[in-house]
């Protein structure tokens, strides 16, 4: 590994923010205590996009303005353009995200404009940052392939990742947005990456469309990524990428992780009791899997039996995929842009 290792929770963003009945604003701040009171140190709490075109996003700052800080907790919102950055930099929050697609044909689809266009908005986000003290990180979404290109070349992932380095990023991620990456080139990237971003970060944002999810997080973390993007339960998707599905699940990548020697991590017992609070609110069951099975061994898992909760009633029938499908995603995998003028 080549430093601490960081789980940057995005459920709150990434998993909310395309479904049909928006959680009220009261709710999200309430989702956003228990996560953090789960151990999870950073957060992707809020996108800074138009309350009409995402009804789910709405009220960013109110929920910002609702959470409680706490030492240790980092907050991040995402923003699309220079609008957006200049409403986080006036919030109280630590990271701004912004999104860089690797392929033209689903950044035009995602966020309304080409790769260079997108690169050059970002270096207007990045003065904008900078100038309030915010951190700034960049996802290249579909940094392994892209559902109308196809396969997007490693040099492509490469060549973003060094002009955002050089246009202000503080760091780096590459999220597998349809799922397209196999263990060996997530290693070969984000070494390659890494290099690249001159001693930067690098994370990965993986999603579980194929389940190869955990398998390429576990080579990530060979390949020396620090920052791991997850969502609570596996919620997420893309709209404009056909068949995608959720981001892999905070709580079984924290147990993988756990598995692999890495500490500290949220508690896990916390996250599975997140996963059947969430799972209430939306009146359906979450795809992640270690709810339903529980940790194992019980003891690696501070504040737990070993035994899964019980899945809310109002949940119905659990289905691996029902609320990957119900969970639209958006823009670090994108398609905010739109959204946000």
């Amino acid at each position: 590994m080549a430093g601490p290792v960081l789980v940057c929770e995005v459920g709150p963003r990434d998993g909310l923010q395309g479904r049909a009945a928006p959680l009220p604003v009261a709710e999200r701040v309430a989702l956003l205590e228990r996560l953090a009171d789960a151990g999870l140190a950073r957060i992707e709490a809020v996108s800074f996009v138009r309350d009409d075109r995402v009804p789910a996003m709405a009220g960013a700052e109110a929920v910002l303005a609702g959470v409680r800080r706490r030492p240790g907790l980092e907050l991040a919102g995402l923003v699309m353009n220079a609008r957006g950055a200049e409403r986080a930099a006036a919030c109280d929050l630590h990271e701004v995200r912004f999104v860089v697609v690797a392929s033209d044909a689903l950044s035009m689809r995602n966020q309304g404009a080409d790769v260079d266009a997108t690169l050059r908005a970002f270096a207007t986000v990045a003065a904008i940052a900078a100038r309030a003290g915010r951190r700034v990180a960049v996802v290249i979404a579909a940094a392994f392939g892209c559902p109308y290109e196809g396969p997007v070349p490693r040099s492509r992932v490469v060549e973003i990742a060094g002009r955002v380095a050089r246009a202000g990023a503080d760091e780096v991620v590459l999220a597998d947005t349809i799922g397209a990456a196999a263990p060996p080139e997530v290693e070969a990237r984000v070494v390659a990456v890494r290099d690249a971003a001159g001693g930067r970060p690098v994370g990965v944002h993986l999603h579980n469309t194929r389940n190869a999810g955990y398998a390429n997080a576990y080579a990530a973390l060979r390949a020396g990524a620090t920052v791991f993007d997850a969502a609570i339960g596996g919620l997420g998707g893309c709209p404009f990428a056909p068949r995608a599905t959720g981001n892999v699940a905070t709580e079984d990548l924290v147990w993988l992780l756990e598995g692999c020697g890495v500490r500290p991590l949220p508690d896990l017992g916390r996250l599975i009791e997140v996963n059947a609070w969430l799972a209430d609110r939306l009146g359906e069951p979450l795809p992640g899997l270690l709810a339903r099975a529980g940790p194992f061994p019980s003891a690696a898992a501070p504040g737990t039996t070993g035994a899964a909760p019980a899945v809310p009633a109002s949940a119905g029938a659990a289905s691996g995929g029902a609320a990957s499908a119900a969970a639209g995603h958006g823009s670090d995998d994108g398609a905010l842009a739109r959204a946000a003028r």
